[in-house]
């Protein structure tokens, strides 16, 4: 039992600049090259108001990483399957903050970021599926904020990346604590009986 918690820190540590990571992307796409204007004007891409990075990749994450962190560290409180069970419930509001940043990150990235065009402003990516991202030379169409989509793009593939390791390590948690969870009493079980 003492691997598996060990285990599960390690993990919880990964989480947590993985988490903050994510809180600072997100914050990052609300102040495009700095500025607090656009965000004042309401002239940000819809999806950045769901705040995939910032709640889902961020604040749920922290669920599991306190959840895994302290794993242990109170023997007297819980016994080691109902330990374990706690962990996978962790893990699961893991998965579900890691999936709910990748998914809003990805929608954000299809749809483009707004911004004035000469037809005011608008989304002038929004039609194209993404296209857009493999066509540098139409990205002149947005002249303000100057340079948001570069500014979108890169923050929101480091969301991306990070809602993906963050599921990984989630995932790995959420398998060997069911392990755990659900072999360690039979194991008792067998060594009792041999014992016998």
């Amino acid at each position: 039992m003492c691997c598996s918690v060990g285990f599960a820190r390690s993990l919880g540590l990964a989480l947590l600049p993985l988490a903050l990571c994510c809180i600072l992307a997100n914050l990052l796409l609300l102040f495009p090259m700095g500025a607090i204007t656009y965000i004042q004007q309401d002239r940000l891409a819809s999806f950045i108001w769901y705040f995939g990075g910032l709640g889902g990749g961020g604040l749920m994450m922290l669920v599991p990483t306190v959840v895994f962190i302290t794993l242990g560290k109170c023997g007297c409180c819980w016994n080691e399957s109902l330990m374990m069970c706690g962990s996978v419930l962790a893990a699961v509001v893991g998965l579900v903050g890691s999936g709910y940043c990748f998914v809003i990150s990805g929608l954000t990235l299809v749809q483009g970021p707004q911004c004035f065009t000469k037809y005011g402003w608008t989304y002038p990516f929004a039609d194209q599926g993404g296209r857009y991202l493999l066509q540098p030379e139409t990205w002149s169409r947005c002249v303000q904020p100057a340079h948001i989509v570069e500014w979108n793009m890169t923050l929101l593939c480091v969301l991306l990346g990070l809602a993906v390791l963050e599921f990984i390590i989630c995932l790995l948690q959420l398998g060997s604590g069911l392990v755990n969870a659900v072999c360690r009493p039979c194991c008792y079980k067998q060594e009792y009986s041999l014992n016998a």
